[in-house]
């Protein structure tokens, strides 16, 4: 379904053409148009960069290459000499180091060493902050450990750890010596990790003894002693002491001796697409698919993302809020390559109270605040003002993934935040370690949309006859390579579950399983995963309009809806709602939501019906599982429909299940 034109949304924040030049993006536009003889225009404009961005993909990212000085003088000939999806080849013969390009600056000039590169900020402790000059030196100590215990060029190396230094310091000792880094935070059990690090069979091991979340301390020993068992490829745990220190698991060797040798890093030289490490895909259908990104591809994307797009560099303080099996965690750690100084936050994000993280951008001085689109929306329904009751006068930019963001909330953002604050809503995946669609400096920002795709993105939305639409809902689609799109996925010799997943039904094109809409203005708008669409009479709607106008009732605290084609060819649309202590579903509430969904987002999909539900069930990275409960009402057997380990509260199907089973396959 097409969204509503009549009415343009309203402009909440503009930049000025002073403003715009005094950005990076525009002053590497500048730059290019210099060297090229291009013309941007003055001030440059988005759109024409973008054009030239992604028809000239060789001339774009030989420019990134040599403007983040990561691999000047590269000529053009030499940046992608196999165009093709999948298959691309990226700056052949070319060497990058990840590690040695996080940590160059104290050594270059650009950032003082003995100013912080990380600040760790935790529910228990005071803030403890990490000099430049001793992260290289706790890197170097722990890359000539990992060198020690044996540790070659394509051995893996885990993490079973919270978003605290050590795991920024282990991944780092890993890529410097060419070793492939994968982690999984600790709320996870023994079963969702070895869904993970069992088919990679790393060979050392970096595990917490434990954490502490809202309050609460969760013991881990338990867990990694089953991991340990269970993992015979492990030859060395290295223990991180967290809640009990001075024990030590049995034969382990203590973080204080993994990084007792300061000394400065040796980084090996490794090929533009050498493995640097394993993420996983949501893992709602089966075992979480290992997606493999390499160093240069990520180096030079984030140079983008990050300095172009997010406007960050030396003597910005970067925040995201994610935990370290969160695609998030990767990036926020990436802004180390900008020299900007990373804050990192063990604990929960709403504690201890509901401003949390809004406080730590006031202590720390955030000038880019990182979160998800539900903390928004929650800080929004909980009415607080934190722009008048924090001092965020450094905070330049509000970030925001995970979910489509509702128009209400970037209300909110610049009522009771920030007026003068550049709000970016950001969609990519896990898959790119990237974003496709986001947010630019050189642009106004609307209620409810994303400014554009992003430099390097060929992004477009098509019909399902594969043609180009603009004004209607289609099928995100990237229609030419990108530098971090994966290298391969683990354990998939052939490359078929590869196309399989991105490159049906199009072949040569990556299909991403979203729904947008291009606007006539060229801004963007996410509305849910394709797959998950409902399509009642052929009138197609992402979920996210239902929810922008369910969640918009206070008694409702949480909510999914399901299209459920049925055998007999008809459309179940149920909508489940969690309901706010206290509240029952009477039929005057029941009417209030019907009429809000009627109102605010179609009148052609109203439920059929609205059921309590004691919990909404979600991936560990916050998405409502959406298809794997609707293929249980398809009759699909629960093993096969999800992986409950990948569900943040595995108790929370049960209910589903049953109903499920008491209704028959539908």
């Amino acid at each position: 379904m097409s969204a509503d034109t009549s009415a343009v949304p309203a402009v909440l924040w503009s930049p000025t053409p002073g403003s715009i030049r005094a950005t990076r993006l525009a002053q590497f536009a500048d730059r290019v148009a210099t060297r090229r003889g291009l013309d941007f225009g003055d001030p440059p404009d988005y759109d024409a960069i973008w054009r030239w961005s992604v028809e000239r993909l060789d001339q774009f990212w030989a420019e990134v290459a040599d403007w983040s000085g990561v691999l000047p003088g590269v000529p053009d000939d030499r940046v992608l000499t196999r165009h093709q999806m999948p298959g691309a080849e990226w700056f052949p013969g070319t060497t990058v180091n990840y590690a040695e390009q996080a940590l160059r600056h104290p050594v270059d000039g650009t950032v003082d060493p003995q100013s912080p590169a990380l600040v760790a900020v935790a529910e228990d402790t005071e803030p403890v902050e990490t000099s430049w000059a001793e992260l290289r030196a706790q890197v170097g100590a722990f890359a000539a450990t990992l060198r020690r215990l044996g540790v070659q060029r394509g051995d893996r190396v885990a993490g079973y750890l919270p978003n605290v230094p050590e795991a920024v310091v282990a991944f780092l000792g890993a890529a410097a010596v060419g070793a492939v880094w994968s982690s999984c935070a600790p709320d996870f059990g023994t079963r969702s990790v070895l869904d993970r690090f069992a088919q990679i069979e790393p060979t050392v091991l970096v595990v917490v003894d434990g954490y502490r979340f809202n309050g609460k301390e969760y013991d881990r020993r338990d867990v990694v002693a089953e991991l340990r068992a269970a993992l015979p490829s492990v030859r060395t745990t290295i223990a991180v002491p967290r809640l009990h220190p001075g024990e030590l698991s049995d034969g382990a060797l203590s973080w204080a001796d993994a990084v007792a040798e300061r000394q400065e890093p040796v980084f090996e030289p490794l090929p533009f697409d050498h493995p640097l490490w394993i993420v996983y895909s949501s893992g709602t259908t089966g075992l979480p698919k290992g997606i493999v990104h390499g160093h240069g591809g990520i180096v030079l994307d984030q140079h983008k993302q990050l300095g172009l797009h997010g406007d960050v560099g030396p003597g910005d303080r970067f925040y995201w809020y994610a935990s370290t099996a969160w695609i998030m965690w990767n990036i926020a750690t990436s802004a180390l390559l900008l020299g900007a100084t990373v804050v990192v936050h063990d604990g929960a994000p709403a504690y201890p109270a509901i401003d949390a993280q809004f406080a730590i951008a006031a202590r720390h001085r955030l000038t880019y605040l990182g979160t998800s689109a539900g903390y928004l929306t929650a800080c929004e329904k909980a009415g607080i003002r934190p722009g008048e009751t924090h001092d965020l006068s450094a905070l330049r930019t509000v970030g925001s993934t995970g979910s489509p963001l509702p128009a209400s909330a970037y209300h909110w953002v610049y009522d009771a935040v920030k007026r003068d604050v550049l709000l970016g809503s950001l969609s990519g995946g896990t898959d790119v370690a990237t974003g496709f669609i986001g947010s630019s400096p050189l642009l106004p920002v609307t209620a409810g949309e994303l400014q554009r795709p992003m430099l390097g993105v060929a992004a477009a939305a098509w019909d399902e006859q594969g043609r180009p639409v603009v004004g209607e809902l289609g099928e995100l689609v990237i229609t030419e390579p990108m530098p971090t799109m994966p290298l391969y996925f683990w354990n998939d010799p052939d490359g078929s579950r590869y196309r399989e997943t991105y490159f049906e039904p199009w072949p040569g094109v990556w299909r991403h399983g979203d729904w947008m809409e291009i606007t006539e203005r060229g801004t963007c708008v996410i509305t849910g995963r394709s797959d998950s669409t409902l399509n009642r009479g052929g009138v197609r709607m992402g979920t996210a309009d239902i929810y922008a106008a369910v969640e918009s009732i206070p008694e409702v605290a949480d909510c999914v809806v399901l299209g459920v084609e049925q055998r007999d060819g008809g459309y179940w649309m149920p909508l489940f709602v969690k309901l706010a202590p206290g509240e029952e579903l009477t039929d005057e509430l029941v009417d209030r939501i019907k009429a809000a969904i009627r109102s605010q987002a179609s009148p052609r999909h109203v439920p059929d019906e609205v059921l309590v539900v004691p919990a909404v069930p979600h991936t560990r990275t916050g998405k409502r599982l959406e298809v794997p409960l609707k293929r249980l009402f398809q009759g699909v057997d629960p093993d096969r429909a999800l992986n409950v380990g990948a569900v943040d509260d595995p108790a929370a199907i049960d209910h589903y299940v049953a109903l499920a089973r008491e209704r028959g396959a539908r």
